[in-house]
């Protein structure tokens, strides 16, 4: 069995340099008051934008849970959504993918309230195992609903019998909500690959 190692290395920080004589003095006070902190240089790489913890990454999660939670109103909201198998299936998958986006908002709003970096291997692998089974599960939902709705629409004519603008909006809100996946599932599949 593997030992675990740890995940932060200590890097030992070069010696400061001792300042100019003429600025010694304002420096030390500055230190004392504790108002200027300097990191050692190659302690630790900022996270990219995008990725977990960060306010972009948020962001995207956010907009993953918007339009998903759309694509799942506006195609509940329709009363024979149920009696096409593949609706029913983008039903299934934009609930599964606000469930998976809100959860990770939350853990993104921890990250940044706390001010924690979200870099853990085993963090990583989650996060990249589940926008790839949600961002699958949405696209395949997204293109088997828009089949459907050109068939429905173009090749059998019969939209007035149908919502068909309902669909094509939760079609599309899918679509959107997927584009928004995609950044997260390759900045996270990045991350762990460069370990």
């Amino acid at each position: 069995m593997r030992a675990s190692r740890p995940a932060v290395h200590p890097v030992e920080a070069p010696p400061p340099a001792p300042p100019p004589p003429a600025q010694a003095q304002g420096q030390d006070q500055e230190q004392a008051d504790g108002d200027v902190v300097t990191q050692p240089r190659g302690v630790r790489m900022k996270d990219p934008p995008g990725a977990p913890g960060t306010p972009a990454g948020l962001g995207l999660r956010l907009a993953q849970a918007f339009f998903a939670a759309a694509a799942l109103a506006v195609m509940a909201a329709t009363n024979d959504f149920p009696s096409v198998s593949a609706f029913s299936y983008l039903v299934a998958a934009a609930i599964l993918q606000c469930l998976w986006s809100l959860s990770l908002a939350i853990v993104d709003i921890y990250a940044l309230l706390v001010k924690r970096s979200l870099r853990n291997a085993r963090a990583v692998c989650i996060f990249t195992i589940g926008d790839g089974i949600t961002g699958t599960l949405t696209l395949g939902a997204a293109c088997a609903s828009a089949g459907i709705t050109v068939l429905i629409g173009n090749d059998l004519n019969i939209c007035a019998e149908n919502h068909c603008a309902s669909f094509e909006t939760a079609t599309a809100m899918a679509f959107i909500s997927w584009f928004a996946l995609a950044p997260s599932c390759i900045l996270n599949f990045w991350s762990m690959a460069s370990r």
